[in-house]
């Protein structure tokens, strides 16, 4: 997604998939910084995103020892609420965790389509000069 909050690509995997083992489909055109959360943690995938030219940044675990510049971190963790606010928009505003399907199929369309209209609601706030995130009262009954 973008710095807007505006989502530029989603993958969808089985259950039983390990997120960091589908982030190498959603890397293949991208390159420069990708921030993720601690889940994507392995030194492995790091070192593999990065002879790709991707730096994958993420949050560390309270075990961890941190040496990175504090300006940094704070536009990592700027950044990380936004994705957060961007993955709860979707889970409230538009239910996206209960996208009843039958088939991969209508599975798919379904999720498209939600993450559309998530979409053009972030062009209609930019359009009223408003925060392109702001929901509330963009609808007034």
């Amino acid at each position: 997604m973008s710095f807007d909050g505006i989502i530029t690509g989603i993958t969808l995997t089985a259950a039983n998939v390990d997120e960091r083992d589908s982030l190498y489909e959603i890397t293949r055109n991208i390159h420069g910084l990708l921030i993720g959360d601690k889940g994507f943690i392995r030194p492995s995938l790091k070192e593999d995103l990065l002879k790709t030219n991707i730096d994958l940044q993420t949050a560390l675990r309270q075990n961890m020892s941190e040496d990175r510049d504090p300006n940094f971190l704070r536009l990592l963790k700027k950044t990380r609420r936004l994705v957060e606010t961007v993955i709860g928009q979707l889970a409230e505003r538009f239910y996206i965790e209960r996208t009843k399907a039958l088939d991969l199929w209508h599975l798919t369309r379904r999720i498209a389509r939600k993450t559309l209209a998530h979409t053009v609601t972030t062009f209609v706030n930019k359009q009223l000069s408003r925060e392109p995130l702001q929901f509330d009262g963009l609808v007034q009954a």
